[in-house]
């Protein structure tokens, strides 16, 4: 497992925790251990608590490598899809504790999971693409039509509206909103339920439920990321 991860198997339930003393940026190997972390877990537990730092849960991809190059910024995105669709079509329930701050990729992780617990706070949710002068991806604007409200959903996306907590859960981005000293504790109790389920049914009830998402998103993500380069 990745440094910058810890991986901890509490009864049945498989504890994430990003922690690289920073801002949790999605750089190769934090994408790399949570990719590994969840194909244990699928093997081992029957649900996956993600959990980020105190205040600061993800800011998405890593910008040192988005500025590098082209080549390196397209590899790291295509990395980082995978590790969303992951994510999102997980074999087990996914339980995302949201510690802090989500922007970007970090709000899209955001997006993948079965239930999100966010901690209360003056923290900043959202997906700022447009704001920094980026198109939202296919991929982003696939993960939120599917999760967002629709009353939001152009507030969300075109508008690159930034949320606090209680704001985010009204929008789809959270489905609760607690004290941060029991955001991890109300997230186990919830992947505790959501473990009891059966597993066969609940990953095929989710590959109904998002299948179609998941093949758009992989299918269209080349010519995406193609004109976003040229875009940009």
């Amino acid at each position: 497992m990745a440094a910058d991860l810890r991986y901890t198997l509490e009864g049945t339930t498989a504890l994430v925790e990003m922690d690289d003393g920073k801002a949790n940026a999605l750089s190769e190997t934090m994408i790399e251990g949570l990719l590994e972390a969840i194909a244990r877990a699928e093997k081992e537990a029957s649900a996956m608590v993600l959990v980020g730092r105190p205040e600061r849960f993800c800011a998405g991809f890593d910008l040192r490598i988005m500025m590098s190059s082209p080549d390196a910024a397209k590899a790291l995105l295509r990395r980082g899809a995978d590790l969303l669709m992951k994510l999102y079509g997980s074999a087990v329930p996914l339980v995302v504790a949201c510690t802090g701050h989500a922007l970007a990729g970090g709000a899209l992780v955001l997006l993948t999971g079965d239930v999100r617990i966010g901690a209360a706070g003056p923290y900043r949710i959202g997906l700022n693409e447009v704001q920094i002068g980026l198109p939202v991806p296919v991929l982003a604007m696939e993960l939120a039509r599917d999760r967002i409200t629709p009353s939001e959903l152009a507030r969300a996306t075109l508008h690159a509206q930034i949320y606090g907590p209680e704001e985010a859960a009204r929008a789809g981005y959270l489905d609760e909103v607690v004290p941060a000293a029991d955001v991890v504790t109300r997230a186990k109790a919830e992947a505790t339920r959501l473990g009891t389920l059966s597993r066969a049914a609940f990953h095929a009830t989710k590959q109904r439920l998002r299948g179609k998402t998941i093949a758009h998103i992989l299918a269209t993500l080349d010519d995406d990321m193609r004109s976003i380069t040229l875009g940009s």
